[in-house]
């Protein structure tokens, strides 16, 4: 089995790089990718036809397992690819960047297939975001604005998708210490529900449902499959999102199990998202884009039908048959239908269904792929489509008789959606291939090569083939994948064609015939010149992306900002104010010691006395012990001395300056220096 798993996974990841070398050499590149991808088919089918159930496969710290639906799908994504490699030579026929195409198209082939062989959730998300990120460059491959803002808004989705289904793993592990799928189911019964598990697996849910194109993270769907080349589209509609429903399924039967909490939950947004992308399909008038909306709308049928498994627990027979089917019927369509588009563009070089008017007629090549493919999506009986939606809407019927009116609202929507498919169906393919061509109808210069032609016979003849044989071979593909799916084995056999069971699909084609008559053919279209075209009088009005998304995040990131700013002018007061408070604070410490330090100073440490010292003739007494010290006698004593000598000539000096005589003396002796002066300077 790790060989098996080898080749499917690590081949192709690996001849990725041959691949984008290979360059210009368009024989040797394709015939490459058609070998590789052939090569991977052939060990998908072995692994699917070896091992026992539940084998698995640790490889490089990572651990792969083989149950009955991982098989089925890997074997499902290689064919799907393989025929996607068998149109590629004839569709890219003078278009650049073949390189790098291929080069991603190997790899994003590898990392899908590791989605699907995991056998725990970290090895999945590995591959998850691996195959979101390769898958970018299909997006952008024309590298055009359309094609560029396409490829901006998927791998916003994908980036943020991923980011949130990484936290909810984190969350599921801190919960049941565990991420391996099979050991889940006892974690979660032993640690119990608590809210921090279904905040994990409605973070897994948002990461999941990202990529399968959910409402209402949906945007990037409409937008990707019109721009993307045609085999490319086949592949994100017919298998990327398939990855999205995949975890979708993990969850419902290893995490919250028969829980009505989750089953409700994806209830209401399946069927928002069945209605949603059946409406807008409705009204558009590109080839691809309603394809691509259709494929949305189908994910919602699905949605359905996995709610239904965890709502009707061990009653959900009907439910997870039918869903298993649905997700194998439409890959299968959308390969059909997308490989159909790509054969007609490259021909016509237009997806406008106006100019496409009567292109395909004579073209049965291209027809009646098309044709089957319309008819299984529609459910016509006979087709796989019809066993799948029969066996959904008998599981919306069988719960309706235990939860009334609002399953029954659901189980209308269901019918109601069903109607709309047929009807933009009916309106591609009769003004495509039944209509009469116009004067803008483009001429083809070439047909189908024989590659091309191949890839659309392999992907349609398994339409009729498992719609003509429901309990020889369709059952018994849907019974492998039960167990995965948490489905319990059905009481009593389906008769898919008796008349309880076919009244469903006859009210939706009713509803279809008539939406197309009353709707598409009278209040869509207008006279232009000669003729009436197709046209949407919505387009561009209702963008969830354009209306909702980015003026919330411009509104976050000016919110984000604005609090952000106001944080900084906060903090730069608070920083301000600090440090005025602590400027006052330490000045007041300051001036506080110095009057500390000055009452010190005047009263406990005021400085002591010589007691020697006279209060009085201090010079003298300083001059009088300098003189002691300098002749080496006692200081003390000739301070002392010094200090009566002052006081003798003090009292002296007072006792002549207050007599009369002493007055008379000095004036005496005053005249006597004046006399002298004269004589002195006479005499010369």
């Amino acid at each position: 089995m790790t060989a098996l798993v080898m080749l499917c996974v690590f081949l192709p990841m690996l001849a990725a790089v041959p691949a984008f070398f290979m360059g210009k050499k368009h024989l040797l590149r394709d015939g490459f990718s058609i070998l590789v991808t052939l090569t991977v088919l052939v060990a998908a089918v072995a692994l699917a036809m070896g091992q026992t159930e539940g084998a698995t496969a640790p490889l490089l710290t990572m651990t792969f397992a083989r149950s009955g639906f991982q098989a089925v799908y890997a074997v499902v994504a290689a064919f799907m690819w393989f025929c996607a490699a068998l149109l590629s030579p004839q569709y890219f026929k003078g278009h650049h960047h073949l390189g790098r195409y291929h080069a991603f198209f190997l790899l994003t082939l590898g990392a899908t297939m590791g989605v699907f062989l995991s056998a725990d959730l970290i090895t999945t998300f590995i591959f998850f975001e691996i195959m979101s990120f390769a898958s970018y460059t299909w997006v952008v491959q024309e590298q055009d604005p359309e094609a560029m803002s396409a490829g901006k808004t998927y791998l916003t989705i994908a980036v943020l998708g991923g980011m949130v289904l990484l936290m909810g793993l984190f969350l599921l592990y801190d919960v049941t210490g565990t991420l391996v799928v099979a050991d889940l189911s006892a974690a979660v019964a032993a640690a119990g529900k608590s809210p921090k598990l279904y905040i994990a697996a409605f973070c897994m849910l948002v990461g999941f449902g990202a990529k399968a194109g959910l409402f209402p993270l949906h945007i990037w769907l409409p937008r990707a499959h019109p721009v993307a080349p045609a085999p490319a589209s086949a592949l994100l509609s017919g298998v990327l999102t398939k990855t999205g429903v995949f975890g979708m399924l993990l969850i419902t039967a290893n995490i919250l199990v028969e829980d009505h909490v989750w089953g409700y939950a994806l209830l209401v947004l399946g069927a928002i998202t069945m209605v949603l992308g059946a409406v807008i399909a409705v009204f558009s008038t590109n080839l691809k884009r309603t394809l691509a909306c259709s494929s949305l709308s189908q994910i919602g049928f699905i949605t359905v039908g996995v709610s239904m498994i965890a709502l009707l627990g061990e009653e959900n027979a009907l439910a997870a048959n039918g869903t298993v089917l649905y997700m194998l019927n439409h890959s299968l369509v959308k390969l059909v239908l997308f490989l159909c588009a790509g054969a007609i563009y490259a021909g016509a070089h237009t997806l406008d269904i106006n100019r496409l008017r009567g292109y395909g007629r004579g073209k049965p090549a291209i027809a009646v792929p098309f044709f089957l493919g319309a008819c299984s999506l529609a459910g016509i009986p006979g087709m796989a489509g019809y066993l799948s939606k029969t066996l959904v809407h008998e599981s919306l019927v069988e719960y309706a008789h235990h939860a009334g009116t609002f399953i029954t609202a659901i189980e209308w929507l269901f019918l109601l959606s069903g109607g709309l498919t047929a009807a933009y169906m009916l309106k591609l393919f009769i003004t495509i291939f039944v209509e009469k061509p116009t004067a803008d109808t483009p001429v083809a210069h070439h047909k189908l090569s024989p590659l091309s032609a191949a890839a659309l016979i392999l992907a349609a003849v398994a339409l009729p083939v498992l719609g003509v044989l429901p309990h020889r071979l369709a059952e018994k593909l849907s019974h492998v994948m039960l167990p995965f799916v948490g489905g319990h084995e059905s009481h009593h056999a389906v008769h898919y064609f008796a008349f309880v069971n076919l009244k469903g699909v006859l009210i939706s084609l009713g509803i279809g015939v008539a939406v197309y008559l009353m709707v598409i053919r009278r209040l869509l279209t207008k006279q232009q010149r000669d003729r009436r075209i197709h046209y949407n009088p919505l387009e561009g009005r209702f963008s969830l992306e354009e209306n909702v998304y980015k003026p919330l995040f411009r509104g976050a990131v000016w919110g984000l900002g604005a609090v952000c700013s106001l944080f900084d002018r906060v903090t730069d007061a608070a920083i301000k104010a600090g440090l005025f408070l602590l400027t006052v604070v330490c000045r007041l410490f300051n001036d506080l010691t110095d009057l500390l330090v000055l009452a010190a100073n005047k009263t406990v440490f005021r400085p002591a006395k010589d007691p020697h010292e006279p209060h009085e003739r201090r010079y003298a007494y300083a001059l009088g012990r300098l003189y002691g010290r300098a002749t080496k006698q006692d200081a003390n004593r000739f301070g002392e001395v010094f200090v009566r000598v002052a006081e003798t000539i003090a009292k002296t000096t007072r006792r002549l300056s207050g007599n009369f005589s002493f007055a008379l003396l000095m004036t005496c002796f005053g005249i006597c220096v004046i006399l002298l002066i004269i004589l002195f300077a006479g005499t010369k």
